[in-house]
């Protein structure tokens, strides 16, 4: 955060509906349409839920797609959520030895021209796959994972299933945190100590939260089917051994553009959490982390932006002598340090482990996962779908993490 001479820009009061942010939802998008409702799928071997999984022929051979006559955000999410797992489908079905180079122009003209007037890059990202990607069973009935479905899959079962929600479930857990950002900023703002301590307590309990939500993944997927299955249709084509040079995008681009992949990087939770808390992260992993922001929706983008301007919670609380405002400044860093603690237990458990069994042909898929498309992957074992070298970053910013404790 901000120094408090360089805060000229924020306004009171600091709002979430600015930056199309939910007091219910926070970064979720309420309510997707289904995708029954003009969704721009032209192909003919699977659509809605069961997951747009075309062969490479067909897709070649779909009508172009216009997204001319979409509307409204969220026919526009829609149809990028669809895109992006119709071009998934087509890139990794064949693993990540059969990659390919050339997105069809059927596929990648509507697919830029979507993301354009969204200002999302042309690519999966955690914004499709979480997101904007679910619906209620019954409506009216509570977020919870018997009342949940993804809108779109991909192969990999209820697994993947468990994965797009568990994950989703993380995000309605921060929702009260991302409220106690708006909070605590404008108490600091008003110089409002008692609201800013009620602010801090509640952000501490949203982390905890997160971190009980996060650990429900043990419960939903198979690490077998994470990672010989899932996990290569989350990798991009940026930093990835199995596609060097990139992605044609046929008539967008003659040369090959290149993307990260969906990464649980590209979230706006965290990155606001370590704005408002003054989290400073190592030049590396400072570098990777910003570059995961052009993998926002701008408005969100924009929310962790603001909190970077405003005034320094961090100063005000070592400035203020206030021991309570530093006991629950400190409980925030401390549930954010646990909480990437147990994000590096999942990873391990989910790709070292994964892979070591893979490799020695103990990692079956379980049944009704779909088949892996291909060999395990091999390229991206010690890298994240995001392109990031994956323990050294996660340890770093989990160790950077702790450092932001204030002294007593």
């Amino acid at each position: 955060m901000a120094s408090s001479g360089e805060n000229e820009e924020t306004l009171l009061p600091f709002t979430l509906s600015r930056f199309q942010v939910s007091e219910d939802y926070g970064f979720l998008l309420p309510n997707p349409l289904p995708a029954a409702a003009g969704t721009p799928s032209g192909c003919p071997e699977g659509r809605g839920s069961a997951g747009p999984r075309c062969s490479r022929g067909s897709l070649w051979q779909m009508p172009q797609l216009s997204a001319g006559d979409l509307s409204g955000r969220e026919e526009l999410h829609l149809a990028h959520l669809v895109l992006s797992f119709l071009t998934m489908g087509y890139l990794w079905q064949e693993g990540e030895e059969g990659a390919v180079k050339v997105l069809p122009r059927n596929l990648a003209v509507p697919f830029w021209e979507v993301s354009q007037r969204l200002g999302l890059p042309p690519i999966l990202s955690h914004a499709d796959f979480v997101l904007a990607n679910w619906k209620r069973k019954t409506p009216g009935r509570p977020l919870e994972i018997e009342n949940l479905d993804p809108i779109i899959s991909l192969p990999g079962g209820e697994s993947l299933r468990g994965f797009i929600l568990v994950t989703l479930l993380v995000e309605k857990a921060a929702v009260p945190g991302i409220k106690a950002i708006a909070q605590a900023i404008n108490a600091l703002l008003q110089l409002d100590e008692e609201t800013l301590h009620k602010a801090l307590q509640q952000l501490a309990g949203a982390v905890g939260d997160m971190s009980k939500a996060l650990r429900r993944m043990h419960d939903y997927v198979d690490p077998a089917v994470f990672y010989s299955v899932i996990r290569i249709f989350l990798s991009g084509w940026r930093d990835n051994p199995a596609m060097p040079h990139g992605l044609v995008y046929q008539g967008v681009s003659e040369e090959p553009l290149a993307y990260s992949g969906g990464s649980a990087a590209q979230s706006s939770v965290l990155h606001a959490f370590d704005e408002l808390l003054g989290i400073r992260h190592s030049a590396e992993s400072t570098a990777f982390l910003h570059r995961m922001r052009d993998y926002m929706p701008p408005p969100h983008r924009a929310f962790v932006e603001e909190i970077q301007r405003a005034p320094s919670l961090r100063q005000h609380v070592l400035s203020s002598g206030n021991g309570k405002l530093c006991a629950a400044f400190n409980q925030c860093v401390s549930a954010l340090t646990d909480f990437r603690t147990h994000h590096i237990a999942i990873v391990t458990k989910y790709i070292t482990t994964a892979a070591a069994k893979a490799k020695a042909g103990r990692g079956e898929p379980a049944d009704g996962a779909g088949p892996p498309p291909g060999k395990p992957p091999s390229l991206l074992e010690a890298k994240g779908t995001g392109g990031s070298h994956i323990f050294r970053f996660l340890k770093s910013v989990r160790d950077t993490t702790r450092e932001g404790m204030i002294s007593a």
